[in-house]
Parts: C-alpha cells; structure tokens; sequence
C-alpha cells in the first residue's frame, strides 16, 4: 500500500487526504496547533457558552465545491444553515443593497437595476456548478464545460469599477463592490470583478450558508470521514523539515511558500526556491469578535435578517479604501466585513448575548489596533450597537499570523491577488502543486483556485501525487 503525508490539517490538507484515502493510500495528516481545521476552527470567547468562528465563517464555495459536494459530510455531522437574507450592504440614511438565495427577490429590490443584476448574475448562478467545475481547477486545463466557462471568463476580465458602470443605484453598485473586495485587490485591476462574479453568483446558486456548531464543523465532519476510510490525524505536531517524516511515497504540504521553504527549501531545485522567495503576499485581516446583548440595532430592516454584512459605504468609498490598504496605507474608514452566524444557527449564543463577527481589511502586517475603526463601521450604520456590546476578543495581523502561520503578516488569503499572481500562483509551471521535489507537493490557498473553503486546491494537489504514485 502506498503511503502520503499531509501536513496541515486544515480544509485543503483534509481535502488531499481524503483524496488520496479514497484512492487506497494510507495517509497520515500532522498538525501543528493542537485542534484540526486550519482556518476553520471555532472556539468558545468572551463569555462561556459564546462560540466564535476564529477565521472563516461563511461558505458559499464550501456548500457549492464540486469536491466537497461529492462526499458524504452530512452524515458525519455537517449541516449547512442559512439566515433569511444571503448578504445587506447598508448605506448611510438607512438604505441598503441586499442579496437573497432567488435571483428574483433579489431583482425585485433593485429597480432599474434589477435587469442588469439578472442578466449579469442570472445566468452565472444557473450554470454555477459547470462554472465552479472550470474555475476550480489549474488555470491551464482542457474545459469540459467550454460554453460556460468562456461567457464567465469574459465577464471576469474588466475591473470591478467598469462592472459596477452596469448599475446606476448606489445600493447595487455597492453591493457588488463588497462582495469584489473579498480578493483583497484594488477594485480598478483588470480581473478584478472575478471575485464578485463568483461569490455573488454562488449566493443565488448554494447561499452564504454557516456551518451548524461553527465552523470547527466542517473540519470535524471531514477527520471523521478520513478515519472512517482509514487516515490518521495527529495534532501537535509540528513539522520543520522533510526528515522528520519518515519516507512516504508522497508529502503534500498545506502551508504557505514561505512554511515550503521552512520545511524543504534545501531539497528544493533553485528556481522553484527562488519562485517561493518572491511569492507575494496581500493586506491584511484585523478581526474582532464581540459579545452582543440582543441583536445589532440596524437602521435598514433587512440588514437585521442578513447572515453576512459588508460595511464601507459606496462603491466609491470602497475602492479608496481597498486602493489604500494595497498601498499600505490604513485607510480612516476600513471595509469591514461582518457576520451574524447566530441568525441562522442560534447555538452560538449564550442566552441573550449574541457573538458578532467582524474583520477589516488593514494593510499587510499592520502593526496598530484597528478594533475602534471596526467599531466606529458598525456604529455608523447601527447606531447605539457600541451600548450593547459585553466585551470583544481582538485578533491583530500579528495575532493571526500567530494562530495560522500560513497567514504571512494577516494575509488570510495567503498569497497577494493581483493580476499576474492570480494567474501563475505560487509559480509559472505546467504543475503548480510540484514543489520540484519528487513526491512532494504543495495544496494551500498559495495554489489555484486559492482562498475559499472549498478544498479544491488539496483536491487538485492530491490529483497531482497519484499521478506521480501511478507513474511508480
């Protein structure tokens, strides 16, 4: 029986177990904190009873992965919930753009916009699973969905600020500008409607679903089916050099470049290290949970309902802050990116005290506290939210390159999106997962399709070692 290695435990390290567990392998998964997951853990804060999601929180590629899709989590303890309303980017005076699970409600609300959202968005989200299933792979593959992917690649190649020209309310253009700037990239850069496109399209198609229990769920669901098909999972264990794991036929590696170059960087031929050592990395997360007595005091009424919020007022407003951050500069008025879990899975609670997640986009490695900016975010469209709050549990760029190595100074994307990264990650190769080493690969979010809760760049990677385990 052939033997592999993955370290790193989170959603991509599990995906490649998994993968490689169905195929007959005996895998064996290390991890160097001492609870699995990755960037999917969730753990008590605050207050007892109050659980928090410490990264990852809401998972519209996860429920509509190709991967993920195929296996059996639910009956390994996964379900997916979802709040009333998708997403709600409010505006000030009370205002807001709103996305709903139907692309009808969600055209509805939109008025003369409603049409352009269909006609951009509609069709995307009806052939979703077709586009998911291209895009999700190595940018340089044979489609078997040609159509599809054509139409969708040529709505991805003009910037975010030529896309929002198809909308004339600011609620709409607003809208799509905060789901855009999940890629952390300035929303004036060529592909940089691509991130919208997807996420807003997967929220018609799957929703912006949580995780019931948290998103230590997801993790959970999948070590179970792991053991069940034989793997093993070893927590505390943490990995400095290719040595120390014995000799596997294949090592798969989730975690960043920089942790390849820690582990194997002298096994590495030089250009693949010289490749690692320039990979770039992108802003920034400064996330802060808070404890809530009720529920977020919203001026817009749909907002009350939404599972995931964006805050940073128009479009405008957006792209000079995101602009700022790629800058590295900390903009006065960050884009905030904030959940209400709670709605849709009321276990996360402790009584009447609410957990509220929320997260700036701050510049790569910033240094400050960021935790009033955030703050002062929800206050502007919540008024008196500042009142209800019971206490908070900040987690710095520091802090988070602390709870998860791979991300290199607060970058939960591990890896800058610009245009030419986004296309070459981590390196210009016909394999983007070989690290050079034989046997040895690399499935983080650094490779395609990168960051997401999705598992397709372990599940690619995995694809890559059985090839070299059936080449002998």
């Amino acid at each position: 029986m052939s033997t592999a290695v993955v370290v790193g435990s989170g959603p991509n390290g599990l995906a490649a177990a998994i993968r490689l567990a169905q195929s007959g392998v005996q895998v064996r998964v290390l991890e160097a904190a001492d609870q699995v997951g990755g960037g999917v853990r969730s753990t008590e804060k605050i207050v007892p009873g109050l659980l928090v999601d410490d990264c990852s929180a809401f998972h519209p590629t996860g429920a509509g992965s190709p991967f993920l899709q195929s296996l059996p989590l639910d009956e390994h303890g996964l379900r997916w919930a979802e709040p009333a309303v998708q997403l709600v980017h409010p505006l000030d005076g009370g205002r807001a753009g709103a996305l709903w699970r139907s692309v009808d409600r969600t055209v509805a609300e939109m008025g003369p916009d409603g049409a352009a959202w269909r006609r951009i968005l509609g069709r995307t989200a009806a052939h979703f699973d077709a586009i998911a299933a291209e895009v999700f792979r190595p940018i340089l593959h044979v489609p078997r969905h040609l159509l599809a992917f054509a139409e969708f690649g040529l709505q991805t190649l003009p910037p975010a600020s030529w896309t929002v020209r198809q909308w004339s309310r600011p609620e709409t253009r607003a809208l799509f500008g905060g789901v855009a700037a999940h890629s952390f990239a300035p929303l004036t850069e060529p592909l940089s409607s691509s991130v919208g496109l997807l996420l807003a399209a997967a929220g018609h198609a799957y929703g912006w679903p949580v995780a019931v229990g948290g998103s230590q769920a997801i993790a959970d669901a999948m070590v179970s089916l792991l053991t069940s098909l034989g793997g093993t999972v070893e927590t505390g264990v943490h990995v400095t050099d290719l040595d120390e794991l014995g000799s596997p036929d294949v090592t798969l590696l989730s975690v960043s470049p920089l942790g390849a170059l820690s582990i194997a960087g002298r096994r590495m031929p030089d250009r693949v290290a010289r490749a690692y050592r320039h990979y770039r990395y992108g802003p920034a997360a400064f996330k802060v949970d808070y404890a809530v007595e009720g529920h977020v005091p919203w001026t817009n009424e749909h907002a009350c309902s939404a599972g995931t919020l964006h805050l940073g007022g128009t479009f405008e407003e957006i792209a000079d802050a995101e602009a700022q951050t790629n800058r590295g500069r900390m903009p006065q008025r960050p884009f905030v990116l904030m959940g209400q879990q709670y709605l849709a899975d009321p276990s996360r609670s402790a009584g009447s005290i609410n957990p509220v997640y929320a997260y700036a986009h701050v510049p790569h490695g910033y240094p400050g506290d960021a935790t009033e900016a955030i703050t002062a975010q929800i206050e502007r469209f919540a008024p008196g939210f500042r009142d209800r709050v019971v206490g908070t549990a900040v987690r710095s760029t520091t802090d988070l390159a602390r709870y998860n190595p791979n991300y290199v100074g607060g970058d939960i994307g591990v890896g800058a999106n610009d245009v030419p990264q986004v296309v070459l990650r981590p390196r210009l190769a016909l394999d983007p997962y070989a690290t050079g080493i034989p046997g040895v690969y690399l499935c983080s979010s650094a490779t395609p399709p990168g960051a997401g809760v999705h598992g397709m760049c372990g599940f690619n990677a995995a694809g890559s070692a059985l090839r070299h385990l059936a080449r002998g």
